[in-house]
């Protein structure tokens, strides 16, 4: 890869290994681009060594756009190119933007909210849930002070002022009920929400689905309807884990049950096309992720559903990923086995209540969380699933899962330096090179009445990716 994106720039040539009488020289143009976007990457950088058209062919801004299309979706270059900033309409470098997508290695931090202002804000919280849809970004519920359950809804419309300070306006719903550690997850334009814990203790399995409604005489709307799911549900819980894996079907893993006793079971939400029903079902694999809470559950499209840390039954603070993938028409559980001599010395990775958010390249960011000992962190990490072999390339060494090598990567932060924090939450927007990191349990100076180290944050703050601002204002 390296070498390829070095003879983007290279002033030598190399004469043609391919005979003039060659089928594939007397190709078109479009044919060749046609053939091209079937090949791996590693296959089209030794194409492009061949010869001199090869090369000027490979280089091509028009067959990058389309690379990047196929490896990052349409949503996220679509976003991409209406975020432009170049002259003369010129065409975006996208092989240049390929290449720092790939090779990042820090993003930087941007305050987005005011304590001191007049405009009206959010509780501060933790354990609540943050999404972006329809331009806007959602939060609704959360804990607070007190052991305190909160049931507010709060919108905030991003649109193009991605870098401004938000207006967030509260919305009166009164649906669903107070809590907190329950899932919120966005299928299409839809939010779909399960279970959670209010302030009584109470455990809770009741399914949500909710839809933003902008409007340009009433502002921002957000009606939310019980699901029917019939007679079968997963048992109450919350500190769980959920996600959805295409678009009409969610996932939940884990989480803390009755009695406080943590749980690792793994369940299914079909949903009708119309979002007024669905039907739950219990995924029962082996071998299958140990019982945990406070952790992470992310999907990478055309990869699985990929499940970091959390706290275990032991109460301590977890490292291990799995993956949840496709095989035979089948979901199965795989470990993913990694070296932790990948991971810097004096680092500790084992964390509970971070974030794990699909970013631009398909890769999860995963931010802050804490440790075993409740010590919070504010460390950013890329977590690289390309690096995850096929499970059909599985060695024998390996029985117990699928070995992974340099799959972990800590990136620097630049600019704002929020507090180290847990239990917050985390979402990107369409282009996946921005993020919105809202409230979560800080560090800070205590007040004499507070209890050790529970101090709940309401700021927001936006995560930027570290890529070219002259192309693209992200």
């Amino acid at each position: 890869m390296t070498t390829f994106f070095m003879a983007e720039t290279s002033t030598s040539t190399t004469s043609s290994n391919i005979g003039s009488s060659s089928p594939i020289v007397k190709l078109a143009q479009d044919h060749l681009f046609t053939i091209l976007l079937l090949l791996p990457i590693d296959s089209l950088i030794s194409f492009a060594r061949t010869c001199k058209r090869f090369r000027s062919l490979t280089g091509s801004d028009t067959l990058w756009e389309s690379i990047c299309r196929r490896e990052w979706g349409s949503t996220s270059v679509d976003a991409l190119k209406s975020s432009i900033n170049t002259k003369n309409n010129q065409q975006l470098p996208w092989m240049r933007l390929y290449k720092q997508v790939s090779q990042l290695d820090s993003v930087s931090c941007h305050k987005l909210s005011d304590q001191d202002s007049e405009l009206m804000l959010p509780t501060p919280r933790a354990s609540h849930c943050l999404n972006f849809v329809s331009d806007c970004l959602v939060l609704f519920g959360g804990g607070c002070e007190g052991g305190r359950d909160l049931d507010d809804t709060w919108v905030a419309y991003i649109g193009n002022d991605f870098q401004r300070m938000l207006k967030w306006q509260k919305v009166n719903s009164g649906i669903p009920n107070g809590r907190f550690g329950h899932t919120c997850i966005v299928i299409g334009d839809y939010l779909v929400l399960f279970g959670g814990i209010n302030d009584r203790g109470m455990r809770q399995n009741d399914t949500w689905v909710g839809k933003v409604v902008l409007s340009e005489n009433l502002g921002i709307t957000l009606s939310w309807r019980l699901l029917d799911v019939r007679s079968i549900a997963p048992p109450p819980r919350g500190a769980h884990a959920a996600c959805c894996i295409d678009k009409s079907t969610m996932v939940i893993h884990g989480g803390i049950g009755l009695c406080g006793l943590r749980m690792g079971d793994t369940w299914i939400l079909e949903l009708s096309e119309n979002f007024c029903s669905g039907t739950w079902r219990e995924l029962v694999t082996h071998p299958s992720p140990p019982a945990r809470s406070g952790h992470t559950l992310t999907c990478i499209e055309g990869t699985g559903i990929v499940l970091f840390g959390g706290r275990g039954s032991g109460y301590d603070a977890l490292h291990d990923v799995w993956l949840l993938q496709v095989s035979e028409d089948e979901l199965k559980w795989k470990q993913i086995l990694y070296n932790l001599q990948d991971i810097p010395a004096g680092v500790s990775l084992p964390r509970v209540g971070h974030s794990a958010t699909l970013i631009l390249g398909g890769r999860l960011l995963i931010y802050g969380g804490e440790d075993s000992q409740r010590r919070r962190k504010d460390d950013f990490w890329v977590l690289d699933v390309s690096k995850i072999p096929s499970h059909k390339a599985q060695s024998p060494l390996n029985s117990r899962g699928l070995q992974a090598n340099n799959m972990w990567r800590m990136l620097k932060a630049k600019g704002y330096k929020p507090y180290r924090r847990s239990f917050h939450r985390a979402c990107a927007d369409h282009s996946g090179c921005r993020l919105y990191v809202f409230g979560g349990m800080v560090d800070g100076l205590l007040q004499p009445a507070e209890a050790y180290g529970l101090r709940f944050d309401g700021e927001l703050f936006l995560v930027k990716l570290e890529l070219e601002t002259e192309m693209v204002r992200c």
